[in-house]
């Protein structure tokens, strides 16, 4: 199922590197019941629109900047005189201005801090005055249950003023948010638009999370990240850690199986009281790993893993094993249980924010670059190989031809090679590269050009397919 972000674009349909919106919109307008009318109203007082100029790298001229885009989103006051929205609402911006319900001013922002994993982001402003007549919206502390009824709100488009739309939970899962990143999230069927992104979905009178995204082809189908996961944001923040050193929300990357094949357990001589998941492909490979293949995992801390790879989040749902990772982890290890050729153990796996890969994204940042002679070199990320992978054609020339931003993609770096040098636009004019940018299409790599270009680098050299 595809997700698209919720913020507005204003002059364009869509965000450059966000996730596609969903062209469908329905925003139905709920009145707020008599005997809840002053807390309606000071939630109401809490929520604000988001105004932000973005300005996104371009991979494929790295010495530039994207042309400006204006977004508008929302945004909630929280405690500590701040304000929570979306990474994607304001990341890259070059501008954030912030106007509360009713008013006519937009007071200029600053990006506090931001977790684009998680898509959460805090917002300071330059006028902290506003604070003291816009009081932060309570958080409930535990989750919501199915079938609760919630009510989103925030400034969709379709209008100016602040929308407010009526559902209830429809479930709640643990899932891939932006890669590395995983985490709870909790479905609704109040209806969720571009420019909600930010804005606070309520069940009785308190906050039980922040909008973030809708299905992409589908119908009454919202997403929202629960409290659980703003105050895992939060707590990091306090403690100054960030999603680019490393320290950020602790994660499992090996891949692992579940054991409902009946095949699969007899392959394993697994008894029937055995449930867990098999691990296929530990993370690494070394002697002193914890992880083997084969191993089966039953428990994560005192939890029980079922055959679907599942442990219990209450009474009525189940979610993710490595949704209790971030709950178990204590200095960098999480306690698993397993059993290994017959026999019951208990180790002590390794976790972090980070999974280290030659070709990683930007992080937030705007690419390196290094000119020689007619040639820009750069280094390979996720938002270069953008374009193509979302062409089934180029993808498929390029793999034909061995090219190592497809040949290497899920790869880590190493000693010989850190990052994966690429090619980042055309040759500029000159004699010098006459016939050769076809030929460096095709090979993905030239060893003569990278040791004249960058003496010593690490990593191969790729070329960007033409456009």
């Amino acid at each position: 199922m595809k997700t698209r972000p919720c913020s507005t674009l204003m002059g364009r349909a869509c965000l450059a590197l966000a996730l596609s919106f969903c062209p469908l919109m329905m925003v139905n307008a709920v009145a707020a019941e008599t005997s809840a009318a002053p807390s309606a109203s000071a939630l109401e007082n809490s929520v604000v629109k988001v105004f932000s100029t973005l300005r996104r790298p371009d991979p494929y001229k790295p010495w530039s900047k994207a042309a400006p885009q204006d977004v508008t989103g929302s945004g909630v006051v929280i405690d500590g005189r701040r304000i929570l929205t979306n990474a994607h609402v304001v990341g890259y911006a070059s501008q954030v201005q912030v106007q509360a319900n009713g008013s006519g001013d937009k007071i200029p922002a600053t990006v506090l801090a931001i977790s684009r994993g998680m898509d959460l982001a805090l917002l300071k402003l330059d006028d902290d005055s506003f604070f003291d007549s816009h009081k932060p919206a309570p958080r409930a502390n535990v989750l919501p249950d199915v079938r609760d009824a919630v009510l989103a709100y925030g400034y969709p488009l379709g209008g100016t003023s602040l929308s407010i739309t009526k559902g209830i939970v429809s479930r709640i899962e643990f899932v891939p948010y932006r890669f590395p990143a995983s985490g709870l999230r909790i479905q609704i069927d109040a209806a969720i638009n571009p420019g909600n992104s930010g804005g606070p979905v309520i069940a009785g009178d308190k906050m039980i999370g922040l909008a973030f995204a809708g299905a992409q082809n589908a119908q009454n189908i919202g997403y929202i990240i629960p409290n659980e996961e703003i105050e895992l944001f939060l707590r990091e923040q306090a403690a100054g850690k960030t999603d680019k050193d490393g320290e950020g929300k602790p994660a499992m990357f090996d891949v692992t199986q579940t054991l409902e094949n009946p095949a699969l357990r007899s392959l394993l001589k697994l008894g029937k009281n055995v449930e867990g998941v098999v691990v296929m492909s530990p993370l690494k490979k070394d002697a002193g790993y914890p992880l083997k293949e084969w191993d089966v995992i039953t428990h994560i801390g005192d939890s029980a893993i079922d055959n679907q790879g599942m442990v219990k989040l209450n009474a009525n749902s189940r979610v993710r094993f490595q949704y209790r990772v971030q709950q178990v982890a204590s200095h960098g290890a999480v306690p698993l249980t397993l059993v290994r050729n017959g026999a019951v153990m208990k180790v002590s796996l390794p976790v972090s924010a980070q999974r280290p890969m030659l070709i990683g994204d930007l992080q937030g940042d705007y690419p390196s670059y290094f000119i020689y002679g007619p040639i820009v070199f750069s280094r390979g990320t996720a938002e270069f190989l953008a374009s193509a992978s979302s062409n089934a054609t180029t993808l498929a020339a390029m793999s034909f031809y061995g090219n190592p931003l497809v040949t290497r993609r899920g790869d880590a770096p190493d000693a010989a090679r850190e990052e994966l040098v690429v090619i980042a636009a055309p040759f500029f004019p000159a004699q010098a590269d006459d016939g050769l940018q076809q030929s460096l299409w095709r090979r993905g790599a030239i060893d003569q050009w990278r040791a004249r270009a960058q003496p010593g680098a690490p990593g191969d050299l790729a070329a960007r397919p033409d456009r």
